[in-house]
């Protein structure tokens, strides 16, 4: 056996090797990835490949290419959406429609998702609607992993509809004009990209649904049943300000009981009457659950606000930092008992501000800052996440670390979404590629604080980093040994006795199975110009070798867009992975059957749709 041939073989079977590995999960993506790469240094140092060159710049590129870089840039923008609460506003709406019309909102969210994915680059697109649909998971008492691959799927089956749903379709396109005098036209592909388009909705509607992997469990709030002593202020633009009871209750605040209105040295309890519409200066006393209070803090930036400046001496309604929520529990014989918050002087101590005081079996009727602290009262404190973390020092507070969660600060929302749209004319427009216009947003968000650098760090996926790099280097080291060539032509061979359109559902198998291996721009690079020589051998006259040509190539955009069976297939399943806390193997039970059921739709429509 030639060095060549082994070499082959052995990069086939490490390919087959980590792909086992990353299903089987018996060890970390991350560290099957770097083991894969560190093989193809060693392997390729020791024995180089002659006549093509391919060293540790060529296996390392994965590392610096544009399409990473972008996920990673745009990872660290949704967290900036996120740290903000940007995309509340618009999820409430869809959450609270979805609660009356469940299957009418997500059919016409998905079928939105398709048309502008078909129009657009749908990176951008599933990024958008991924905070959105994690929050109607969220509210609606459902797992994310039920709605995110489905989001990238359906994104990928838009890029089959037109030329520019796809980068893929581009570089097909490109290679037709270059082999021969053609050129694709802007909606050639639709007619065959809709037909597949919609069985492959059909099949995410009723199958597909059933095999979407419920991956993790709601998770409820710590201590959403009891109920907290909480005060907020109504100041002058408030979004309660002019709230008149109704039957002798604040209809308006919905998630929360109004306990007591106070007004100057006058006092309001319910049932209220009319003469306790609230105006700028009142101070309300409320009863609420923490995650209703947690709702209030993410609802209306004036809001927000106002809670942070009831009861403060000064006006510092900016904790530096990032946001949280935690409970604290006041300890036996500790200084606090006996003593109220003003007193104390918490907030001017800690820097942190209590939200809300529960007391077992009691409904207290106070203000806030004059309710005498008992041992055993749990608080509910607000501040910055490192402030909060300071408070575990001190002896007369038994902070339950546990149960901080954070908070976004809502405040900059605006300027989150200013940011995003940007992103979006940008990338759309053309004005700047897809990288440049990422890498420009993420560097806003951290400059504008809407996130800090340590948040933006953290909303680097460091599995999707090596995954996509593995990739990239098993990709590259197919094609060096020649491995990828000879699975092409070797699968052009054999449908060559089945006719023309025996070979093209050939071409459609073999270019589906490996784009989920290899990137689909890379497969269907390889493939488009065997495909457009191949299908000469079946042509007698011109025009049929022009009308092959073209449906080899369109076989080819299909077949490449299908990239369900694996998360390093597109860039989109990769986005969608951390938010749906999905497995390697998640994608091959839901992806697999689909492409299979797109398979066999083109091999029984494809002759009448193309004329073979």
């Amino acid at each position: 056996m030639t060095l060549a041939a082994l070499q082959m073989w052995i990069v086939g079977a490490s390919i087959i090797v980590v792909v086992v590995m990353y299903a089987l999960e018996r060890f970390s993506i991350e560290m099957v990835s770097i083991t894969a790469i560190g093989f193809y240094l060693v392997l390729f140092h020791v024995y180089p490949v002659e006549g093509v060159r391919f060293g540790a710049s060529e296996i390392l590129s994965g590392f610096a290419n544009p399409a990473l870089i972008t996920i990673l840039a745009l990872l660290v923008v949704g967290q900036g959406m996120f740290q903000t609460g940007a995309m509340e506003t618009p999820s409430r709406f869809l959450a609270n429609l979805h609660e009356r019309q469940p299957t009418g909102t997500m059919v016409g969210l998905f079928l939105f998702v398709m048309v502008i994915s078909a129009f657009i680059n749908n990176t951008p697109v599933v990024i958008m609607f991924i905070p959105i649909l994690a929050s109607i998971a969220g509210r609606v008492g459902t797992s994310p992993s039920g709605v995110m691959m489905p989001l990238s799927y359906v994104s990928i089956l838009a890029g089959m509809v037109t030329m520019i749903g796809s980068s893929t379709n581009l570089l097909v396109a490109d290679v037709l004009s270059q082999e021969t005098d053609m050129e694709l036209g802007f909606f050639t592909q639709t007619p065959l990209g809709l037909i597949l388009a919609a069985v492959g909705l059909l099949y995410l509607a009723t199958i597909g649904r059933k095999l979407t992997p419920e991956r993790v469990p709601p998770e409820n709030a710590s201590g959403t049943g009891r109920q907290y002593i909480a005060q907020i202020e109504i100041t002058v633009g408030h979004p309660h300000e002019g709230d008149a009871p109704v039957a002798g209750m604040f209809a308006r605040f919905n998630t929360v009981i109004v306990r007591m209105v106070q007004r100057g040295n006058q006092t309001f309890l319910p049932p209220f009457s009319d003469e306790a519409a609230l105006t700028a200066g009142d101070i309300l006393t409320l009863a609420a659950t923490r995650s209703a209070l947690s709702d209030l803090l993410t609802s209306d930036a004036n809001l927000l606000s106002s809670m942070l400046r009831t009861g403060a001496d000064e006006h510092q309604d900016n904790p530096a930092g990032e946001l949280a929520l935690t409970e604290a529990v006041i300890a036996p014989n500790g200084r606090f008992v006996g003593q109220t918050l003003s007193t104390i002087g918490f907030r001017s101590h800690t820097g942190c501000i209590v939200l809300g005081i529960e007391r077992k079996a009691q409904m207290v009727r106070k203000p806030l800052a004059q309710i005498r602290l008992q041992a055993g009262d749990d608080l509910l404190i607000f501040g910055a996440r490192k402030d909060l973390s300071a408070l575990r020092h001190d002896r007369d507070l038994l902070v339950l670390l546990w149960s901080m969660s954070e908070v976004p600060d809502i405040r900059r929302a605006w300027i989150a979404r200013l940011i995003f749209g940007g992103i979006i004319v940008l990338a759309v427009s053309g004005l700047l590629p897809v990288l440049h216009a990422a890498l420009a947003g993420a560097i806003a968000m951290i400059a504008t604080h809407c996130l800090n650098p340590r948040q933006a760090v953290r909303a680097l996926d460091f599995r999707i980093f090596l995954l996509i790099g593995a990739a990239f280097a098993m990709g590259g080291a197919l094609q060096a040994v020649g491995a990828a060539d000879l699975i092409a032509q070797s699968a052009v061979t054999v449908a060559m006795p089945y006719g023309p359109m025996g070979f093209l559902i050939g071409l459609f198998g073999v270019v589906a199975l490996l784009t989920n291996v290899l990137s689909n721009a890379a497969t269907a690079v390889l493939f488009a110009p065997i495909a457009v020589r191949a299908s000469e051998a079946f042509a007698t006259t011109p025009d049929e070798q022009s009308k092959l040509a073209i449906a080899a190539v369109l076989t080819v955009i299909y077949a490449a867009n299908c990239s369900f069976a694996t998360p390093i297939a597109y860039q989109t399943n990769l986005l969608v992975m951390g938010p749906g806390h999905y497995k390697f193997l998640d994608y091959a039970r839901v992806g697999g059957p689909l492409i299979l059921l797109l398979w066999l739709a083109f091999a029984l429509t494809a002759p009448y749709v193309l004329g073979i």
